[in-house]
């Protein structure tokens, strides 16, 4: 089975561009299953051994979304062993999953962040003019934190209001910005260029100009959103769910 789940893996990483985050999860999910049925042929497993493996995963206190994420992989991954004429059919299909309980959205409230901007605004420190740069970012563009830990200047186009995007799979965007964040990014800009801190290869330097980690960025997201609200989780991905309730308390269609 491992074989044919490095083979899956390699498909995934080479020909469909798939995010590491994405190779990373299925390859965990994948041997994960592997191991539970302890290598058992492939082209023997049946709807008996996925319910099973359902059954083990809900015993492990797993989360009904966990494990719908899982029984998603493994699907994908039967689906590819078919094309392969490895497997005779997809025995995830048609299986009942688990229900996940329909929650809120967390969000922040959109005069404490506006708030938040304009008392950052003519700061000239620099760990200041970044982080909150940073989360003007992700709240005016609703972009993933990978999306955001990838940009390059070159990404960056003051003249015509926008920048450039890589999203998943390799998919380019093009998102246009607001006069008032082109002026906080030539606001860093400068400090960047003052403290001759500039890196071409990426937008986010630590106070050394060296490159900030993706877990760098979601810590500083998590620190300056602990100034604006007491609520558990302050993560990038609120001011993506932000990003959209203001659009949509604002009208627009966000379908």
């Amino acid at each position: 089975m491992k074989k044919h789940i490095d083979l899956f893996i390699n498909e995934m990483k080479y020909q469909k561009n798939y995010s590491p985050h994405t190779i990373i999860a299925y390859s965990k999910d994948l041997y994960s299953f592997a191991e539970f049925l302890n290598n058992k042929d492939l082209s023997i497993i049946d709807k008996n051994d996925i319910r099973k493996y359902i059954a083990f995963l809900a015993g492990q206190k797993i989360k009904s979304s966990g494990i719908r994420r899982k029984i998603s992989s493994l699907r994908s991954f039967f689906k590819y062993l078919v094309k392969e004429n490895v497997c005779p059919y997809n025995p995830c299909t048609g299986l009942i999953l688990p229900k996940i309980k329909k929650t809120v959205p967390d969000f922040i409230d959109a005069d404490a962040l506006n708030e938040y901007l304009d008392k950052n605004v003519d700061s000239n420190h620099f760990e200041t003019i970044r982080n909150t740069l940073i989360i003007d970012i992700f709240y005016q563009t609703g972009i993933r934190r990978s999306e955001l830990h990838q940009l390059k200047w070159k990404d960056i186009d003051l003249y015509n209001l926008h920048i450039k995007v890589l999203g998943k799979r390799n998919k380019e965007r093009i998102i246009p910005i607001s006069l008032h964040l082109k002026s906080n990014l030539e606001r860093y800009l400068s400090v960047l260029l003052e403290k001759n801190m500039m890196n071409k290869e990426c937008l986010w330097v630590n106070e050394k100009g060296m490159p900030l980690s993706s877990y760098q960025i979601y810590y500083i997201v998590k620190k300056e959103l602990g100034k604006l609200t007491t609520a558990a989780k302050r993560h990038p991905h609120v001011l993506r769910h932000t990003f959209a309730t203001h659009l949509l308390n604002n009208g627009a269609d966000i379908n």
